[in-house]
């Protein structure tokens, strides 16, 4: 593997830490760590006699500047590594437009307060369009790494039908995970003492909308993953391939395990260290199911070859010479 394919995979991992810190930021009622004040916090660029809240909103300010100027680095570095029209420049450019697209979301939700105790439901749009940037960054960072390892890109058009059935289940992974957000939203806004109280929490016909809207998740996000261990099982069985049998494999169990944590998240009332372990089951279940696309969308014989047996891919061609 080249040391561009390793510094992808590292920063997807990155990005993935910034994540669930972003969450226990929100979990933690410390959205407004540092005032309404951005970029500085609190007026300032270090808070003198910070507060644990102000210190956990740094940190994670702090940890996406981090990632930020990585994702400029993976940019820059592609561009050297891979040739014009190529994959991986393609997935590192997306992955720098939605890493833009993380920072103004979040300057966003602390600029117009949307942050802490605010239940209202432009807080509840914003944090559902905040993981839906999250999730594309994802899926750019890690088929950035995935094509940098030496995958070639996808053929949508010799399978269409394939790719109209993984573009359903993309996006169906996309509204359970937005859904989630807003779960768990109403989780830490409106949290309950009993199993029982959380359900009529969620059945009162005079409830807050945040809690009417969570109900909705769990349905959702079962319909969504059986078609999902479906769709993958059928497409798996008909390719007749090792990668594409164990991606599929692994998409279900992760599938199942997201499944049962979400019955202990009920059950133990959503304490924050499950919900970050929720939350990055929902997304190493995204991740793995961008890689089965573009496994499940590749030539065969292509998606057989590993880094080893090939160099850089780029754009259907193979690069030879590429530095780094």
């Amino acid at each position: 593997m080249s040391r561009f394919a390793k510094y992808a995979w590292g920063v997807l991992a990155c990005n993935l830490a910034v994540v669930l810190w972003g969450a226990y930021v929100r979990a933690s009622g410390s959205g407004a760590g540092c005032g309404n004040h951005w970029p500085l916090c609190q007026g300032e660029v270090i808070p003198r006699d910070p507060a644990i809240a102000t210190l956990i909103e740094l940190a994670h300010r702090v940890s996406s500047g981090t990632v930020l100027l990585l994702v400029i680095g993976l940019f820059f570095w592609s561009r050297r590594v891979a040739p014009r029209g190529s994959a991986v420049r393609l997935g590192a450019a997306l992955s720098l437009v939605f890493m833009f697209g993380e920072a103004l979301l979040g300057a966003g939700l602390v600029l117009f307060e949307l942050v802490a105790h605010n239940d209202s439901l432009a807080r509840a749009f914003s944090l559902g369009a905040h993981l839906l940037n999250t999730f594309l960054l994802l899926g750019s960072l890690a088929l950035t790494a995935w094509w940098a390892s030496g995958a070639l890109p996808p053929r949508v058009r010799e399978r269409r039908a394939t790719a109209w059935l993984l573009a359903i289940g993309l996006l169906g992974t996309m509204t359970v995970g937005m859904s989630g957000a807003i779960t768990a939203l109403g989780d830490t806004l409106f949290p309950a003492t009993s199993v029982a109280e959380g359900l009529r929490q969620d059945t009162s016909p005079t409830a807050h909308i945040l809690l009417r809207l969570r109900v909705l998740h769990p349905a959702v996000a079962v319909a969504v993953g059986l078609f999902l261990i479906a769709t993958a099982t059928g497409i798996a069985v008909r390719r007749n391939e090792a990668l594409p049998g164990r991606l599929a494999r692994a998409l279900a169990l992760l599938i199942v395990a997201q499944w049962l944590a979400g019955v202990v998240n009920i059950a133990l009332l959503a304490p924050i260290w499950l919900q970050l372990g929720h939350l990055f089951l929902a997304d190493t279940i995204w991740i793995t199911l961008v890689l089965f696309a573009a496994v499940a969308l590749a030539d065969p014989d292509v998606a057989r070859l590993s880094a080893r047996d090939r160099p850089l891919a780029a754009g259907g061609a193979v690069v030879t010479g590429a530095r780094g």
